[in-house]
């Protein structure tokens, strides 16, 4: 049912040619970084939609210590972010079930998925002509950095 009204609204939004972009990811511990990567999304078309991974999917690809921050709470943050006009969550490991559903005319990743192999859904958005964009990342800025300086930190006190 939740990818039924997924691909209502689309079918909206596309009736309406809106041009579509689409970016995501865990947006644990958000930062400045992850907030660049919004803004310049926003600037490839006129609705940015964000996936982001639930609980059980970051668990599965970061570690069972992660996320830090809840999905419930990581789904308001990202939706209080001005750029943003429709946050999703997905369980599944990858987006490629949204990007399937939502066939965004661009698809946003930071620059350290500069390898297209590696992208979900690249082959799939190629296929009818969608674009795909590279933010670039901000220098020592991630979650996982912020979490080992708090480590780093505490082992110091």
């Amino acid at each position: 049912m939740y990818y039924n009204i997924i691909s209502q609204t689309i079918d909206i939004l596309k009736k309406l040619n809106k041009k579509i972009v689409f970016t995501n990811g865990c947006f644990d511990l958000f930062h400045v970084g992850h907030l660049k990567l919004l803004k310049e999304s926003k600037k490839y078309g006129d609705i940015l939609i964000v996936g982001i991974n639930s609980d059980k999917s970051v668990k599965n690809i970061k570690s069972n210590n992660r996320p830090i921050i809840n999905e419930n709470q990581r789904l308001a943050t990202i939706s209080a972010i001005m750029y943003v006009d429709i946050v999703y969550l997905f369980d599944e490991d990858t987006p490629i079930k949204l990007i399937e559903i939502i066939k965004p005319d661009v698809l946003v990743k930071g620059s350290d998925w500069n390898n297209s192999n590696n992208i979900s859904g690249y082959n799939f958005i190629k296929s009818y002509g969608g674009d795909i964009k590279f933010v670039e990342l901000l220098d020592g800025i991630s979650t996982t950095n912020i979490i080992m300086k708090i480590k780093q930190k505490e082992n110091s006190l």
